[in-house]
């Protein structure tokens, strides 16, 4: 018999997003919207266990824990707390919660820790509040591959994520380098009922039309000069299971042919084969570039479009979910301390404040970078200024947000700077105003100058000098 769950949380959609979770894992649940209501249901039905979130308007979770250990003093209760709400978390504890959990929710942790409580029910308070402490040591985030926050996008972004990743749609993820395109993939990977079959990536930006057929569909021993065995292609590696196809928008208009008989039929060749394979597989492309307008440019087939077109999501930049900043600089802290071996507390206060003034033109994947740096040269318990890079220190508006720069285009720079400087006070304008002119998209000004992205990073750090400080 399933094990039923009661939701309460005054956030509608948080509900819908953890029932349909849970239900999907084995348990059934009901859902309600404020304090008194969730009573009502808890005093009227039959529920294994309370997943309570602690701010709830007029009552929080601490009184709907106490009036639910009134009705039923072994009811197993978990708290939903604010990111880092230590002294709330020990509070309930005390009043006899099971556990509680902090925002920005981890879908493995809920299940983990609501497991854990309906498998151990007879525990005493203290057994479970000596379970409790292990949970919570550092290293929250040690096992999770990804993190899901809690700002408007990202709520968004996940509800998408939950109401396809059960159906076989195929899906294109649209997004900026370094949003996560991969990660929310596996993530809907995972959520599919495919989740036990392969998920196998392809990045597609850098393949020639001959090494692209064979790595999406394999080749046979001599197929062509190095071709000296069999071998087995991505769509027969992710046979079952999910196939993920990055920067899907670079594969030539042959290859594209291809690929869309595949999907049409479910059958394919090995390059230089003769024998037809059947394949059935789940398909996820990404892509910087919006494909509809690559296929009215006649740079993508309309029809391979439409196939993969079922559903769509956009990933958010993160400096559009800036809410979510600390949570993620403290997930990729721990990811980096166990990957170094190091121990280290957290950061001071000045640097998540450059954090979440700084424009993160390379999202998630830079975040991730600039964290593992700081630990690495972190000697002591926190991270401090000093071991950021120079563009999130620098507050000049090379650095700065989008909205921020345009309202500090004038830099002063340093008298005696002589011929180079010169020369590098010209360039710096040249650059400065293409930067305007594509609202300070650095990926297309790099395209405009004819130069490519790492060229013009290099060149805007290297103004620094030419910078009044």
């Amino acid at each position: 018999m399933k094990k039923r769950v009661l939701i309460i949380d005054d956030d509608m959609d948080m509900c819908t997003l953890l029932s349909r979770f849970l239900s999907r894992n084995g348990y059934e649940t009901g859902v309600a919207y404020s304090g008194q209501k969730g009573l009502t249901r808890f005093e009227e039905e039959s529920f294994d266990a309370v997943l309570c979130d602690f701010r709830l308007g007029n009552m929080d979770g601490k009184e709907v824990l106490m009036s639910v250990k009134k009705i039923k003093p072994d009811a197993i209760v978990l708290i939903i707390t604010g990111y880092s709400d230590i002294k709330t978390a020990i509070e309930v504890i005390k009043q006899g919660a099971f556990d509680y959990i902090t925002k920005p929710l981890i879908p493995d942790e809920v299940l983990s820790v609501l497991n854990k409580a309906l498998e151990r029910p007879a525990d005493s308070a203290e057994e479970r509040n000596t379970a409790s402490g292990k949970a919570k040591t550092p290293g929250k985030y040690q096992k999770q591959e990804f993190l899901v926050g809690e700002a408007p996008a990202t709520r968004d972004l996940y509800q998408q994520i939950e109401i396809v990743a059960p159906t076989n749609y195929s899906i294109i993820l649209y997004g900026e380098s370094g949003t996560g395109k991969e990660v929310i993939a596996k993530t809907i990977h995972k959520l599919s009922h495919r989740k036990d079959k392969p998920f196998v990536a392809m990045d597609c930006g850098t393949l020639s039309k001959e090494l692209a057929g064979s790595e999406l569909f394999g080749h046979v021993k001599g197929a062509f000069t190095g071709a000296s065995s069999d071998k087995e292609g991505h769509f027969e590696l992710a046979n079952g299971g999910t196939l993920f196809l990055d920067e899907v928008g670079n594969l030539s208009i042959d290859i594209q042919a291809a690929l869309l008989r595949v999907i049409q039929e479910r059958k394919f060749k090995r390059v230089g084969g003769n024998k037809e394979m059947d394949v059935d597989v789940r398909i996820i492309v990404a892509s910087n570039e919006n494909l509809q307008d690559a296929y009215q440019k006649g740079k993508f087939r309309e029809d391979l479009y439409h196939r993969f077109n079922e559903f769509s999501i956009n990933l958010p930049p993160l400096r559009n979910r800036r809410q979510d900043i600390p949570a993620f600089a403290e997930f990729f802290l721990q990811k980096t301390n166990e990957e170094l071996d190091k121990d280290v507390k957290g950061f001071d206060e000045e640097v998540i404040q450059m954090f979440m003034k700084y424009s993160w033109p390379g999202n998630l994947r830079e975040f991730r970078n600039v964290v593992r740096r700081a630990v690495l040269l972190t000697q002591g318990e926190f991270i401090s200024q000093k071991t950021l890079p120079w563009e999130i220190t620098n507050t000049n508006p090379l650095t700065a947000t989008p909205e921020l720069a345009r309202e500090q285009t004038t830099i002063t720079i340093k008298k005696d700077i002589g011929l180079k400087g010169a020369a590098s006070k010209a360039e710096y304008e040249t650059i400065m105003n293409v930067l305007k002119e594509v609202k300070f998209n650095k990926k297309k000004a790099a395209e405009v100058l004819n130069i490519d992205r790492k060229t013009l990073y290099n060149k805007l750090k290297s103004y620094e000098e030419f910078f009044e400080q």
